[in-house]
């Protein structure tokens, strides 16, 4: 009896490798960039890791046609990059719950110093940033952040997926019409 690999290697087995691939890049690239005193809200900080959502992606779908019959539709890279991001986003938010509530409690500080710094430059008076601080004290809890993590994280890296599946996919000429 010969084993085939098409049957072993499915869209959710694929994206969840790849997710907590994905994840664990994720933890080590945040601690590398907090422990290097990189500012995570702006600039380099705040969008290289996007490099990273477009590379798995890619070697996801990559590794899916290959482990496979050698096809992957648009809906299956699609599939796959839900599993990545769904596996990632509660993987990497969990890390960052905790990093935030118990390791580094003051990160949250920070970036409320420095959305007020950034006010101040933009020439806001107190009582315009008073009320903008008393709205932003809702979304930069950590159990909020937690949820806009996992919610977002999802969603960006589905759009990353939308953008990449349109390159990587490549139709099975037997099924199609």
């Amino acid at each position: 009896m010969e084993e085939t690999n098409a049957t072993s290697v499915t869209t959710r087995s694929v994206g969840m490798r790849y997710g907590m691939i994905l994840a664990v890049i994720s933890v080590v690239y945040f601690l590398i960039l907090t422990l290097s005193g990189v500012d995570m809200t702006s600039g380099i900080g705040r969008w290289s890791s996007i490099i990273f959502y477009f590379v798995i992606i890619f070697l996801a779908h990559k590794n899916y046609k290959e482990n496979g019959n050698g096809y992957m539709s648009y809906g299956q890279g699609m599939g796959i990059s839900f599993w990545i991001g769904l596996i990632s986003s509660v993987i990497y938010s969990i890390f960052f719950y905790l990093y935030v509530k118990f390791i580094d409690t003051s990160f949250v500080q920070m970036i409320k110093d420095k959305q007020i710094e950034e006010m101040q430059n933009r020439g806001m008076s107190e009582e315009q940033i008073n009320q903008a601080m008393k709205f932003a004290d809702a979304f930069t809890s950590p159990e909020a952040m937690f949820l806009f993590g996992l919610i977002g994280g999802i969603i960006f890296i589905l759009i990353v997926g939308l953008i990449v599946s349109i390159f990587t996919q490549k139709n099975n000429p037997e099924t199609s019409i």
